[in-house]
């Protein structure tokens, strides 16, 4: 029969445990955790391809295609990729999580997307790589603020890369936006993969 010194002892430790596991849960509800790394992959590699496929172009016209149209591809493979992910792992995708990520993500895009047009309006085309790092940075740090904490860190590469492009040559715009979209979608996809289911 136990003792009554051992009865107080068990019940503190069944309560650590239920802290623990609530803290735990609580977590995991305010994080949309969907954030697609294979899909981040295949976003890297399509950047990859259209980097290559941009210094190729003859004229700024046909660079902006390029870019555009990967801008295009590279948003339905990360969509496929969150709900890939979101089915494989049982995340709803209605959660409050996932609508605070989607209004924190989606601003800084609209944003950068405005600007674009204004810039190529303008004449200043050469400003646009800095621009896009700098927005898709700023989304994936205001997104990933809701997400697992490599996402933010992943943005702010983005943002820094984003303010070298704007500080350089705009000769080296190209082999930046391969950085960012194509290296850093890639390295940080890979982190997320393994670490993060996928």
């Amino acid at each position: 029969m136990p003792s009554r010194s051992s009865q107080p002892a068990a019940l503190s430790d069944r309560a650590i445990e239920n802290l623990s596991f609530i803290r735990s849960t609580m977590e995991r509800a305010t994080e949309f955790t969907a954030v697609p790394g294979w899909g981040g992959m295949a976003m890297g590699l399509s950047a990859v391809v259209a980097a290559i496929l941009a210094a190729t172009q003859p004229d700024r016209s046909a660079w902006l295609a390029v870019w555009l149209t990967e801008g295009a591809l590279g948003a339905v493979l990360g969509i496929a990729g969150i709900v890939w992910k979101a089915r494989r792992t049982g995340l709803p995708l209605t959660s409050r999580p996932a609508r605070r990520f989607l209004l924190s993500f989606a601003p800084p895009l609209a944003v950068g997307a405005a600007l674009t047009a204004v810039l190529w309006r303008g004449g200043l085309a050469a400003h646009l790589p800095g621009l896009w790092l700098l927005s898709y940075g700023a989304a994936v740090v205001t997104g990933g603020a809701f997400s697992v904490r490599v996402v933010p860190v992943m943005g702010l590469g983005f943002m820094a890369l984003g303010l070298v492009a704007l500080a350089v040559s705009p000769e080296w715009g190209n082999v930046l936006l391969a950085i960012g979209f194509g290296g850093l979608h890639l390295a940080f996809g890979w982190v997320i993969a393994r670490r993060h289911g996928g």
